[in-house]
Formats: structure tokens, C-alpha cells, sequence
């Protein structure tokens, strides 16, 4: 680059940095829209459990359409996640869940929260990363 006239070697340094700063926006959009995705996958999981210990015949659809739903969210979550440990986020997640439900074993507040904004989510995660992307800049 020594050879190149200042104003380019300025240009080009300013290039360098401004592609780097879009990667790390993009990485930070991709990791919020992959923490909302470990969110469903929580949520999925402790509700598709909680119907299975009701050991209910009828609700047995529902609690394995919450388990394919799980496994799709925690699917999509893995994609925009990166580097780390994703079992640890899911974890963490789960673990907040739970303590919210301080001790009850009603999915009430959790599905208030999660349940129509999960379904929206999986239907379009784009979307949703292009919300990040905006959020993110």
C-alpha cells in the first residue's frame, strides 16, 4: 500500500473498516435473533413436557407438535447462533423460564408471553433478523 497515493490508502483503510463494522452488526443481529430463538425452543420444551407429565391421552398431539416445534426453533437458533455453546444458551434460557414460573407448574405466564410471538418467529425468522439488522445499526 506504500506505493498508493494517501487519499486511496485513506479510502481503502476506511473501506477495511466500515466492512468490518457491517460483519460485526450483522454477527450482533444474527445473535439477538438466535437468543429469541433459544427463548421458543425454552418455552416449547418446558410446555411440551409439561403437557407429557400430564400423562392426558387427548393432549398427547399437542405436546408432540410443541416437541417439533422445539426441535425446529432450536434448528433455526443453531443457523444465526456462532461461535459458543449453544446447549449452555438453551440452558440459561430454560432456567430463566423456569424461575419466572416461580413454583408453579401453570404455563399461563409463559405462553402469554411466548406463544403467539414464538409461532410469528419460526413462521419468519427473516423478518425478524431484518429487525435486528434496523435495531442493530
Amino acid at each position: 500500500m506504500a506505493t498508493l497515493p494517501r487519499k486511496i490508502r485513506i479510502a481503502a483503510i476506511a473501506l477495511a473498516g466500515f466492512s468490518l463494522s457491517t460483519q460485526v452488526l450483522a454477527d450482533e443481529a444474527e445473535k439477538a435473533l438466535a437468543g429469541e430463538l433459544l427463548d421458543c425452543t425454552a418455552y416449547y420444551q418446558i410446555s411440551s413436557e409439561a403437557i407429557a407429565a400430564m400423562n392426558a391421552p387427548q393432549m398427547q398431539a399437542v405436546g408432540e407438535r410443541l416437541k417439533q416445534s422445539a426441535a425446529d426453533s432450536l434448528a433455526l437458533a443453531g443457523k444465526y447462533y456462532g461461535e459458543g455453546d449453544l446447549d449452555a444458551a438453551l440452558k440459561a434460557a430454560r432456567d430463566k423460564q423456569i424461575a419466572s414460573m416461580a413454583g408453579s407448574s401453570s404455563l399461563g405466564n409463559l405462553m402469554a408471553k411466548y406463544k403467539e410471538s414464538c409461532k410469528t418467529l419460526t413462521a419468519n425468522p427473516q423478518a425478524r433478523l431484518e429487525y435486528w439488522q434496523m435495531a442493530t445499526m
